[in-house]
């Protein structure tokens, strides 16, 4: 991000709180095959405004962002209405093309159609758009990285498209006091600095903001380089598996995800090897939305007695 950009929302790095919704966030930048992020909270816990200072401060701008009441040509692109009436088919980009090489947003993703969710989960896991439409049959490559929002009060995901999210990560309003007032802080300075920036006067804040987003950013960058030099043994493997056997996870998925959300967090803080404080980190990420209780239950819980046994299983293998 240059010297005179101008920041329109929150700097990423300013943000207080959501330490595991950050962490998901840059583990799904560096390692973009985890499959994207479902975050799950209450309305006002700053799930939306993460996810859009992270998009800004990796791309420049505000992510792509699928509506509630998307239909199946904006979401993968098909013909522009106006030229087709004039006898001259012209196509039209989906959303989908245009999140390509950024961040695709769907806020309250529980309240999409599953159709829809189901055609951007397939994009997400096969890297291709293929588009077979009135007459349109094209494919291409897309990348992106997927994030979708949700609140829990409103009703859930379906098991088959929890699954397909790679990480899930619960948002909660801030509990401590002092962490509360430092946000109502914070929050009160980006005010001031965006009117004075408006009214042509100096803001050191948003200046200072600039070059810290622009050395985190490097920071990411560097870490999606590493990312395949970071080994996996055997040892971290057959953990991985016996995590997700233990928490009762159907599939591979699981696995293979914990693995290598295990492996971003490794490059992230720039380590060699996998170990299993990496795991003990990343496993409730990966494995919290795939467990019975959250089919049975209809929400997502990871709490004490599940960090317990996680450490109990890491520290034992039993």
């Amino acid at each position: 991000m240059s010297e005179d950009s101008t920041i329109h929302i929150l700097p990423y790095t300013y943000i207080v709180g959501q330490e595991l919704l950050k962490l998901a966030l840059e583990l799904a930048y560096i390692a973009p095959r985890i499959g994207g992020v479902l975050i799950s909270g209450e309305r006002g816990t700053g799930k939306s405004t993460i996810v859009r200072a992270f998009t800004q401060m990796m791309y420049d701008d505000l992510p792509a962002t699928i509506p509630i009441n998307a239909t199946e040509d904006r979401v993968v692109g098909g013909w522009q209405i106006d030229e087709l009436m004039r006898a001259n088919p012209t196509p039209q980009k989906g959303l989908l093309e245009e999140a390509n090489g950024k961040l695709l947003y769907i806020d309250e993703v529980n309240l999409l159609d599953d159709h829809i969710i189901n055609i951007i989960l397939d994009v997400t896991s096969t890297g291709m758009l293929v588009t077979q439409r009135e007459g349109l049959d094209q494919q291409q490559q897309v990348s992106f990285t997927l994030v979708g929002t949700m609140n829990p009060e409103e009703g859930n995901l379906r098991p088959q498209l929890l699954d397909r999210f790679g990480l899930m990560v619960r948002a909660s309003a801030e509990m401590d006091l002092d962490k509360r007032r430092q946000i109502l802080r914070t929050v009160l300075a980006f005010d001031e600095a965006l009117f004075h920036l408006k009214n042509g006067q100096q803001a050191s804040f948003l200046a200072n903001a600039i070059r810290e987003v622009a050395n985190y950013k490097s920071e990411l960058e560097q870490a999606y380089q590493n990312l395949y030099t970071v080994k996996v043994s055997e040892d971290i493997a057959q953990m991985c598996i016996t995590l997700a056997s233990k928490f009762q996870v159907e599939g591979h998925r699981g696995d293979y995800v914990m693995a290598l959300a295990a492996r971003a967090y490794a490059a992230r803080i720039g380590d060699k090897h996998v170990t299993l404080d990496h795991l003990r980190v990343v496993a409730p990420l990966a494995l919290q939305h795939r467990r019975p209780e959250a089919q049975e239950l209809n929400r997502v819980l990871w709490g004490e007695e599940e960090s317990i046994r996680l450490a109990e299983i890491l520290e034992h293998g039993t």
